[in-house]
């Protein structure tokens, strides 16, 4: 973990409210993992704003943050321009786990919990399916660069582009279709009670990961504790410290 200033080497709005930052970190980008985050320091605001990692270039030294406005601190962050520099504390918290390049793993987002699987579709290439998951079309994102890298499924609640409906038809088709490896998911949480329920049921692996709102994102403050149960016995643990990712067996919905 570290807290460095870092230069913004490219930005782009992908729609009104949600930004990609391309920043320049080699340190960093070093160390992180796919699913850890990076704490971001807001000009004029106390408390930083957890933003998940969603792709690591080792090589440029640098990482890419897919952000939604949310609020007015998010929101300000829409002001920086390429050479600002980003206030970074990271990478932060438990990733997802890494099976070899040669496993069969599947991927399945919702809204804004897509961006942090993008790297793990990167890793896994042609070995990867992605099943996506928006309310309607103009709430798209990073539904091209997931194409361009693993076979990939769109679904959208109002039926405007892609599959109509939710993810889960898509997301059991595959389960029985074929033999996973492990499955990963980010989004709300109904969708990730649901996948995970599927894969419990079809007898595959499962790695979610949780969002909860968090001040201090090191597990000092206990303001992101979430319910997880182990060996029969439950325990809370935090989003920041102990997750953001769970085995999806042991979360309390």
């Amino acid at each position: 973990m570290k807290c460095q200033l870092c230069p913004i080497v490219s930005r782009e709005e992908i729609s009104g409210d949600i930004l990609s930052l391309r920043v320049l970190c080699p340190e960093i980008s070093a160390e992180a993992v796919p699913g850890q985050f990076a704490h971001i320091g807001v000009p004029g605001f106390s408390l930083r704003r957890p933003i998940s990692l969603c792709e690591i270039d080792r090589e440029k030294g640098e990482l890419r943050l897919v952000l939604q406005a949310r609020g007015e601190g998010t929101r300000a962050l829409f002001a920086l321009k390429e050479g600002d520099s980003l206030d970074l504390l990271a990478p932060l918290g438990h990733g997802f786990t890494l099976l070899s390049k040669e496993s069969h793993a599947a991927v399945v987002g919702g809204g804004i919990g897509v961006p942090p699987l993008y790297e793990l579709a990167r890793y896994y290439g042609n070995n990867c399916n992605a099943i996506l998951g928006f309310r309607c079309q103009q709430q798209m994102l990073l539904d091209t660069d997931f194409a361009a890298c693993c076979d990939t499924i769109v679904c959208t609640d109002d039926g405007s582009w892609g599959v109509p409906g939710t993810v889960l038809p898509a997301v059991e088709a595959l389960l029985q279709g074929c033999r996973l490896d492990i499955l990963y998911a980010c989004g709300p949480k109904p969708m990730l009670q649901a996948v995970r329920d599927l894969a419990v049921f079809y007898g595959v692996r499962c790695e979610l990961s949780l969002e909860e709102r968090m001040a201090c994102g090191v597990g000092a403050c206990l303001g992101c504790a979430v319910r997880i149960r182990r060996e029969g016995q439950e325990e809370y643990l935090h989003v920041c410290k102990d997750g953001p990712v769970f085995n999806g067996a042991d979360v309390v919905f």
